[in-house]
This record gives C-alpha cells, sequence and structure tokens, in this order.
C-alpha cells in the first residue's frame, strides 16, 4: 500500500480531489467545514466531475441551514453535479474517494492534512463500502431554492439593482443563518428592498414564488425589523383595497453604507 499525507489546506485537498475525479468523486462523512469548501468549489469549478456526498444527518442538516450553501447546493443538484445523502449511522473518517486514490481527511486543531492511499484493493474495499452506505440511506430533502433562480427572480420582479445589491449582500457574508452568526435570506431580501424602495407585497409575493420564504415570514421579518429601527415603511394607495407599504431604510447607518458594508452594518445593528 503506497501512502503519502498531504499538507494542505481544506480547500486545497477538496479541489485537487475534484480536479482529479474524472470519473466521479464520493464524498464520506465530511465534516461540516469540508461541505462548506466542496460547495464552494464545485460552484467555482469549470469542469465538474459527478459528486455523491454521504454525510451525517446531523452535520448535513447544520450546513444546509445556511443559505449561502444550501443555495448553491441547489443548484449543484439540479444541474446533476451533486447528490446529497444523509444518514445517523454513517461512522469513520472523513473521506474524498475518486478513480484511484482515497484521502483521509485528518483534523487536528487548527491543522488539516490528508492521508492519501492508492492501493487498488483499499481503494475498491473503500468504494464498495461507500456503495452500500449510499445504498441504505436517504436523499436529503434540500428546501432552499437554487441561488441562480433566486438571483433571475429578483432580477426579474425588482429590477437589476435590487438583484445586484442582493448579491452584494451575501457575497459580503461568511454565512447566512440569521441565528445569531449572520443575517438570514428574508432579511437581507427586506434590506435590499428598502434599499430600493421596493413594495413589500413585491418583495415578499417574489419570495415565496422562488422559495425563499412564505409571504407571513417575510410580514414577520419586515414587523421585528421596523421595530428595531432598521427599516421604516410608508402607504402606498392602491385603487382597490387596503394600501400597500413601500420600504425604506430606517436609520442612517444603513442609508450611508456601502452595498458591501451594508449586511455588516445591519448585523451590528441587531446585535
Amino acid at each position: 500500500m503506497s501512502d503519502n499525507i498531504l499538507d494542505r489546506t481544506r480547500e486545497e485537498l477538496v479541489r485537487d480531489a475534484v480536479e482529479t475525479a474524472a470519473d466521479g468523486l464520493l464524498v464520506r462523512n465530511p465534516s461540516a467545514e469540508t461541505i462548506r469548501e466542496l460547495v464552494s468549489v464545485l460552484s467555482d469549478a469549470d469542469d465538474r466531475p459527478a459528486v455523491r456526498l454521504l454525510g451525517q444527518s446531523g452535520v448535513v442538516k447544520n450546513v444546509m441551514s445556511d443559505f449561502i450553501v444550501a443555495s448553491s447546493a441547489a443548484d449543484l443538484v439540479e444541474d446533476g453535479t451533486l447528490e446529497v445523502r444523509a444518514s445517523e449511522s454513517v461512522t469513520g473518517n472523513p473521506l474524498l474517494i475518486h478513480d484511484d486514490a482515497v484521502v483521509a481527511v485528518v483534523t487536528a486543531g487548527q491543522s488539516v492534512a490528508g492521508l492519501v492511499s492508492d492501493d487498488d484493493s483499499f481503494v475498491a474495499d473503500a468504494r464498495d463500502a461507500h456503495e452500500q452506505d449510499w445504498a441504505a440511506a436517504e436523499t436529503y430533502p434540500l428546501r432552499t431554492p437554487p441561488l441562480s433562480a433566486v438571483h433571475d427572480g429578483l432580477s426579474k420582479e425588482l429590477g437589476e439593482h435590487a438583484e445586484q445589491d442582493f448579491r452584494t449582500m451575501l457575497d459580503s457574508l461568511e454565512t447566512a443563518r440569521g441565528d445569531g452568526d449572520g443575517l438570514d435570506e428574508v432579511t437581507i431580501s427586506l434590506l435590499v428592498a428598502a434599499k430600493n424602495e421596493e413594495l413589500l407585497y413585491d418583495v415578499s409575493k417574489w419570495g415565496e414564488d422562488t422559495g425563499v420564504a412564505s409571504k407571513a415570514t417575510f410580514s414577520r421579518t419586515k414587523t421585528e425589523l421596523e421595530n428595531m429601527g432598521l427599516i421604516d415603511t410608508e402607504k402606498v394607495p392602491i385603487d382597490v383595497g387596503r394600501p400597500r407599504l413601500r420600504l425604506k431604510l430606517g436609520d442612517e447607518r444603513l442609508e450611508d453604507a456601502d452595498n458591501d458594508q451594508l449586511a455588516t452594518v445591519a448585523q451590528s445593528m441587531l446585535n
């Protein structure tokens, strides 16, 4: 058996595996950090292998609660690049299994290394074990819409400026989960709508049609942001029915912030 230790970053290990996996890549029991890197590397890759990811249910659920990861993963699932399954019984070292090698991703504190074996029988055994567990696992139900659909729908419904603001805000964040570790997708959407002085009706309809969140969630989050002073509203009369609400930024700090700083300023006001 030929073993080598690769002293590289997690991103480099994942990128190497993606670039050398011409016949497909199997990813077994990855950490949340490895899943994030995998989705990022695949999203940026020009030539993508087919990837099957089998993870522990809790780990997959946790990482996919981040809109940035989940929406990018949804794009990869939709175009046939990525399949995701989850199981409570997945154990063992995190593995990247490609055509003729197995890479065990080993973490020690802040350090990451890859232990590589290209022994034919070992690689075959690893693939067989993975195939058995893959067959027994359930497909993970991604409920987040593809990021490309979110961008396209936003551009059509609210215009290119709003779509670009949304893209810039999302790019400025490391996570988007709304649990104190970043803004969530609904808050980001409402801030973008307020910056562009769009109607609550229009942004919430776009959000529900696209699958970002329900109109009720948009309305509830709008009320929370309004109570905290991040956004303001004004009534806009219509021919029939109740007036609709136009969203506006509710604080000078937000009004003065550049697009790539808007999320940071909003986060500081929420904490």
